[in-house]
Order: C-alpha cells, then structure tokens, then sequence
C-alpha cells in the first residue's frame, strides 16, 4: 500500500460522516493508516478526530460538487506526494423510497447523482493517485443490486449501476495493478434503516392522498419491514472486515457478499424463477 513520509498508508473514505463510513474510518485509523474522512461538514470530522485513536484527517467532500471533489484531490495529492493515494472507499449514497409512480424526476435524478454519478466522479478524480501507488478502489452496494425490492427501485437501480460499473473498472485498471471490489451487504444495523423519515441522506417520498389510496397497505407493509431490518440488521464490523479485507489482503476478493440473504439473493437470481422470486420476497416483506 502507498505510505505517507512516516510510512503510513492513506485512504479516502466517501460519506465518513456516519453508519459505514464512521465506522471503517475508526477502524483504519486504529490499525495505523492515515484516513481521509469524506464529510460534508466540519462538525462531523471534528466529532470523528475526537473518536479516533490514530490519525483522521477530515476533508470537505460532497460527492455531487465537481469543485469540491477537486478540492479533496489537490489536497490529498499535495500531501502525500509520489506516495500516492493506497485506497479509496466509495461509500457515501442516499436511499429514495417510494412507489416508482410517484417519485418525481428530480427525486430521481439526486439518487443519481449521489450514489452513481458522485461515485464515478470521485473515483475519476481519485485515479491519478491510485495509480501513483497501485492502490484500491472499494465501493459499497447493496443486496438491493442483486435483487430488486419493492419501493426501494430509484435505490436499487443505483446498485444495480454499480455492479456493471464495478466490472467494467476492474478490467480497466488493471494494467496499473489497482485492484476493484464491491462489498454487497444485507441490511446492516446503521442510521440508514433507522432514520427513513428524518436523516438527510434518506428521501423518503411524501405520499399524496391517491398514493396512499393506490399503495398504502404496501408502504406499510414495507415500513415495518424496515423497522425489522434496523432491528435485525448484521452488525457493522462485517461489513468493515470486508472493506478491511479488500484494501489490504495480497488478492481481495472482486466481491464480498455478506450475509445469508445477500448469498440467497445471488444464488436465486440464476436459478429461480422471476416469479416465484417475486412471490418469495412479498411474502417476507408482509406484503399479499
């Protein structure tokens, strides 16, 4: 991996600010790398400098600002110089739930532009210092990219993008010896299913009256099931060893699915008819 002067390998991480992000930043950095934390503001850095036990530097990032996207590069490249960037975790995203008749274009449009278009522009603008370092690229996706729940299809059409962007990436770079992984969790026990109606990176979809009419006993059915997903979901720390994993192992895997389901998931999509799938997650969904 890259080092800084005193020999100390640099990664960036994407949404550092919370769930994930917060998590494998900690992680890092308690195990001697130097972590650039992507956070959108300077009091979510301060708050993860004052919990880390190694060294956190937090960088202004919104994956959506071309300028600060620049902004994050310039600066990461000036201080780690030859050495190069030795990892980069694309891990901020937003969830839009909602029934797909109802979710303007514009709501569309941001899931877009955060979970897909951010992510590619991060990794553009990030390349040049991977490659100084024959460095990582890891990017979370979701269980959702492999099979489609309902209300939640803004969100896994972006997961749905990732993983064919994620193939394309790897043959790409490999000729300078970057090596590109997706980590595809189950749901995971973090703010991202707790807080649908009132974190800022869930857009939950205010529903009209013909909506609830048209789609009520769905939504929820399917509000309730996440409640459950908050509750059960799998602690974090998976999620982080397979991030943990694929920045430092001598071969990481190309894709780390985590989780029972998510292994289902993948199994059923080429084996299993659609239908019978479909039926299969209603009935787990609560939904008749």
């Amino acid at each position: 991996m890259a080092t800084a002067s005193g020999g100390t390998p640099a990664v960036l991480i994407t949404g550092a600010s919370s769930g994930i992000g917060a998590a494998c930043v900690l992680d890092l950095a308690s195990r001697g790398m130097r972590v650039y934390a992507g956070v959108r503001r300077v009091e979510d850095g301060e708050k993860l400098v004052a919990q880390a036990e190694g060294d956190v530097l937090p960088v202004i990032l919104d994956v959506t600002d071309q300028e600060s996207i620049k902004g994050a590069a310039v600066r990461i490249g000036e201080e780690m110089g030859d050495s190069g960037l030795a990892g980069l975790v694309n891990n901020a995203g937003i969830l839009v739930s909602a029934p797909l008749e109802f979710v303007s274009a514009d709501q569309f449009r941001r899931q877009f532009e955060v979970n897909v278009f951010g992510t590619v522009a991060v990794t553009q603008a990030m390349l040049p210092l991977l490659r100084k370092a024959r460095g990582r690229i890891v990017t979370i996706g979701s269980i959702a990219g492999r099979a489609a729940p309902p209300y939640f299809g803004p969100y896994a059409a972006t997961k749905h993008a990732l993983e064919g962007l994620t193939d394309s990436l790897r043959m790409e770079v490999r000729q300078w010896g970057i090596e590109v992984s997706l980590v595809q969790p189950d749901a995971v026990a973090t703010p991202i299913w707790g807080k649908l109606d009132s974190a800022p990176e869930q857009q939950t979809v205010q529903l009209t009256p013909e909506a609830k009419e048209l789609y009520g006993a769905d939504v929820d059915a399917m509000t309730q099931a996440s409640r459950k997903m908050d509750r059960r979901g799998m602690p974090v720390k998976r999620v982080v060893d397979a991030v943990r994993h694929a920045l430092t192992a001598r071969r990481p895997k190309t894709r780390y699915a985590i989780g029972f389901r998510t292994h289902l998931a993948a199994w059923a999509v080429s084996r299993i008819p659609d239908r019978i799938r479909d039926w299969y997650m209603l009935r787990e969904l609560g939904m008749k």
